[in-house]
């Protein structure tokens, strides 16, 4: 159900990353969709990765088998969010996962889906992501689509007490960049509004590159690796 890099389950519990972004083994192994889980590998914690709904297709097909799955009435989020979920309580039972030392990072929809899954537990306490995706319905593949129960605004007071930082490109077209703004925004006010007067939220917006301006370079990708890692208490030996 989940691949993983970093030490051996049996050497105790660690700090840990569920990174999501294509299927288990392409998030963690191929480039540059690794490159995160990657830049993690580096410090003292294990990096985990689950096979996003749609992604036994061709990656380019996936969103399109979401949009198939959701006219039929499926809520494949709240399925596959259920499914990590209880991957993670087992490992923490398990005393694989150091419990209070947990992140989750998405690329794009994986981002969107870490939100998903960490708005289901308080075990996630951070959150990262690179050019995510935080309106369904901005997507071609959802055109005419009643998508609204799924979207990013319903989580909000779930995830504004959470660490979380974001990453993007200052014109995403396939994304939307104003859309991750109006999210982020969201997270702000309501932390506000909770007396959280310092809240640990950050947007992070640099120049766009790559096609529809949604690419990611390493560099960006090194660095909120970094921060997670070190929110998470994880440094390099």
């Amino acid at each position: 159900m989940y691949e993983f890099l970093g030490p051996s389950l049996k050497e105790g519990p660690l700090p840990a990353v569920f990174y999501f972004a294509l299927s288990a083994r392409d998030s963690l192994h191929l480039d540059p969709f690794n490159q995160p889980a990657r830049f993690l590998s580096a410090y003292p914690l294990r990096v985990f990765s689950m096979t996003l709904p749609g992604h036994h297709l061709d990656k380019a097909e996936a969103l399109g088998d979401w949009a198939k799955e959701i006219k039929k009435g499926h809520n494949i989020l709240e399925t596959f969010s259920a499914q990590a979920v209880q991957v993670i309580e087992k490992l923490i039972a398990q005393n694989v996962i150091k419990r209070g030392k947990l992140g989750v990072a998405g690329l794009s929809r994986g981002g969107f889906i870490g939100c998903h899954v960490a708005a289901k537990t308080p075990l996630v306490s951070h959150i990262l992501g690179f050019a995510p995706l935080t309106k369904l319905s901005h997507l071609k593949e959802f055109e005419g689509m009643d998508v609204a129960p799924l979207e990013l605004s319903h989580l909000v007071p779930h995830l504004s007490n959470r660490h979380l930082r974001f990453y993007i490109g200052n014109h995403d077209t396939r994304v939307g960049t104003e859309h991750c703004f109006h999210f982020f925004s969201s997270l702000v006010e309501d932390a506000y509004r909770k007396k959280i007067r310092t809240s640990p939220l950050e947007l992070i917006i640099g120049p766009s590159v790559g096609h529809q301006g949604h690419g990611t370079l390493p560099p960006v990708f090194r660095a909120g690796a970094q921060w997670l890692a070190e929110q998470l208490g994880c440094y390099h030996g």
